[in-house]
């Protein structure tokens, strides 16, 4: 099955690709040509330049306005008596992979409509569709019904109001919480580690020591600086030392699931909630998933689902292809 619909989709870009003009098919590529300059023997004559025979050049032509305003219901080809739709190109168009997707409408409306007339062409080839065929369109109707749905129900909950619920049951009560800057160098052992605290308090700087000793290279090479950082951000080793370090204090040697620490704290600042926009996408995602969710437990709830007993089915099944077969 998932062969059948890789074949059909590298079909459909063939077709695609076959219908564009070939200069159209040249601008999908990352390093498009620039523009030819006009051959010489055409620029050099008189007749060539309307400037230098002191005549203008006639005007472009101007497509013909359209006889009646464009509809999703727009008839803008037909197979065989079946029509193809404006809509059915728009959507199409929308599923193009982004390369596409870049072409100038006037190179893509004629690549697109000749693609849905080949397919078209295809598929009323098609006596019988084989069984795989027949579940993908069932799969797919039902995906794209539901995805409606879904993007219904996320559209419509997302309110100011929902927003701001949101945000205040997840921070109004929050107390400001510490950050830390801090800088440290990681060695193998304890006795390393206690070398080199010896060596900061014998007047050697920790940047230097750092720089030297530290196994950790991103940080070694910055002299040990870590930045800033807030609760749940480092190992709870790390971080319960922190902790309990003063302003420019030097820790003694820590051992987490890296090696051993030595830990200077820099500075600590208070760090506040985050306002509403700060969380605003996040709070957006959650409100939409708690909405399609609820939504989801009323619709089964309210109807008769079955599920398969435990045991029912041999997860093996999901490898047999034979079973797709005529």
């Amino acid at each position: 099955m998932l062969k059948q619909l890789m074949l059909l989709q590298t079909a459909s870009a063939l077709a695609l690709a076959l219908a564009l003009p070939a200069n159209a098919q040249e601008t999908t590529t990352e390093d498009a040509p620039a523009a030819q300059a006009p051959a010489a023997d055409t620029a050099a004559t008189p007749e060539a330049s309307g400037a230098e025979a002191g005549t203008t050049e006639a005007p472009a032509e101007t497509p013909a306005a359209p006889s009646e305003p464009a509809t999703r219901d727009t008839v803008v080809a037909t197979v065989n008596g079946t029509d193809i739709k404006l809509g059915q190109v728009l959507i199409a168009v929308r599923q193009l992979p982004p390369q596409y997707q870049q072409l100038p409408p006037d190179i893509l409306f004629g690549g697109v409509v000749d693609q849905l007339i080949q397919q078209e062409l295809l598929a009323q080839s098609v006596t019988t569709p084989s069984p795989s065929t027949e579940i993908a369109l069932e799969n797919q109707r039902r995906s794209l019904l539901a995805n409606q749905v879904i993007g219904e129900i996320a559209t419509a909950a997302v309110t100011d109001e929902a927003l701001q619920q949101a945000y205040d049951a997840q921070y109004a009560n929050v107390e400001p919480t510490t950050e830390w800057d801090a800088s440290h160098i990681l060695v193998a052992s304890q006795e390393e580690a206690q070398a080199a605290i010896d060596r900061i308090n014998g007047g050697e700087s920790f940047e230097d020591v750092a720089k030297e000793l530290s196994t950790d290279t991103g940080s070694g090479s910055q002299g040990g600086e870590l930045g800033w950082f807030s609760a749940g951000m480092m190992v709870p080793e790390f971080e319960q030392a922190v902790a309990g370090l003063e302003k420019g204090q030097l820790s003694a040697p820590v051992q987490s699931q890296f090696g051993w620490h030595i830990i200077r704290l820099n500075d600590t600042r208070p760090k506040a909630a985050p306002t509403l926009e700060e969380v605003r996408s996040e709070l957006e995602g959650q409100i939409q998933q708690e909405a399609v969710q609820a939504r989801l437990t009323e619709l089964e709830g309210a109807g008769q689902v079955t599920r398969p007993e435990p045991g029912q089915f041999d997860p093996a099944v999901l490898n047999d292809p034979s079973l797709l077969e005529d």
